[in-house]
This record gives structure tokens, sequence and C-alpha cells, in this order.
């Protein structure tokens, strides 16, 4: 049985989340003595820097960051707190593969130009 609060695995007959506390035959109510942990904490979905690094960056992985950034208010929604953060966590680390991919790719450009206008500039002025 998964908590319908923080997504955590319990025993199926357990009357109350190991993780957060929650009445589990009665999830309006919370345990005894906790507090109430009925509010689904913050979760970043990060499909504005998805969205940002796919028009600015590496298409590809920002497509795949906006995949994964589209899954958690669904996740959330469904009561998936576990996989909302695991889509979380991917939309992130593709948004930041998409940032240094476009960087790698920005500083071999420039090498290469740098060494073809040199090698130019060196054999127009007689230079070797």
């Amino acid at each position: 049985m998964y908590c319908p609060s923080c997504g955590s695995g319990n025993e199926t007959s357990a009357q109350y989340c190991r993780q957060c506390g929650m009445n589990l035959a009665n999830p309006s109510q919370p345990a005894p003595g906790t507090p109430n942990m009925q509010a689904t904490p913050e979760v970043p979905s990060y499909l504005a820097p998805s969205i940002l690094v796919t028009i600015l960056c590496c298409m590809p992985f920002g497509i795949i960051a906006i995949v994964y950034a589209a899954q958690v208010d669904s996740k959330l929604a469904a009561g998936d707190y576990a996989g909302a953060m695991h889509a979380s966590q991917q939309a992130k680390t593709w948004c930041w593969a998409s940032v240094l991919t476009w960087v790698a790719l920005a500083i071999v450009f420039l090498l290469f130009h740098f060494f073809i206008f040199g090698a130019m500039f060196f054999s127009l002025h007689g230079m070797s």
C-alpha cells in the first residue's frame, strides 16, 4: 500500500504511514501527535528551464528535459510523490546536460575557427 501523501510504501495492514504518519485508514485525518502532512511538498518541474535550453542550447536534450518536466505535475496529481521527485531530478539533469553540451560545442567551434583562421593569417603573411 502506498501513502497518498508522501508516496512511500507501507504494509497492507498498516494504519499509519511509516514515513509521514498519514492515517491510511482515513486519509483525511493525520496520525495522532503528528503535524498535518496533507499538503504535498513543492516539487520543482523545471518546465521553463527545459523550454529555454531546448530553444537556446541543445534541442535533443532539451526535449527530453521537457518530457520529464511535464510528468512532474501529473505524477503529483496522481499522488506519486516519489515519481514526481524522480521526474523533477531527471528534468534538471537533462537541462544541465543540454547546457554543458552547448558549452562544449561552442568551445570546439571557437577552437576550430581559431586554428583555421590563424593558419590562414600566418600563410597569407608569409609566417610559418
